[in-house]
């Protein structure tokens, strides 16, 4: 199990030290935008700290990318249904806030569930 924790923890970190390079922001000015300490961002993407939700959300903001993208890469939320060229897109919007994105994504979402919940009754009806 500790494995598994670690395995995730190098995940995540791997995650967002790459993000934090494409975005170009070095250690520092990720720990001055998040205001989380630098030696902490430091061992998160080491793989040796294992962040919280609330710190995930920070190092979200200060990174400009989705939580939810964090919160999937480290275990807290599971990958959304639907096809992900259409939330990946919706996602990185940089018109939109958070709040905006999320609402996007549920309305996507219940509108993928509803047709995929219709799709047996419109075959049967196109092949009558």
């Amino acid at each position: 199990m500790v494995d598994g924790l670690r395995e995730q923890a190098v995940t995540i970190g791997e995650f967002i030290r790459e993000q934090r390079e494409q975005a170009q922001v070095s250690l520092r000015q990720l720990a001055k935008l998040t205001g989380v300490s630098n030696p902490y961002i430091s061992q998160i993407e080491r793989g040796l700290r294992r962040p919280s939700a609330e710190i995930l959300q920070q190092i979200a903001k200060g990174l400009r990318i989705s939580a939810e993208q964090l919160y999937v890469h480290a275990g807290i939320l599971e990958a959304r249904e639907g096809t992900t060229e259409t939330i990946a897109a919706i996602l990185a919007d940089p018109v939109l806030d958070e709040r905006q994105k999320q609402a996007l994504i549920q309305i996507y979402e219940s509108f993928h569930r509803e047709s995929l919940a219709t799709e047996p009754t419109r075959r049967s009806e196109s092949n009558s």
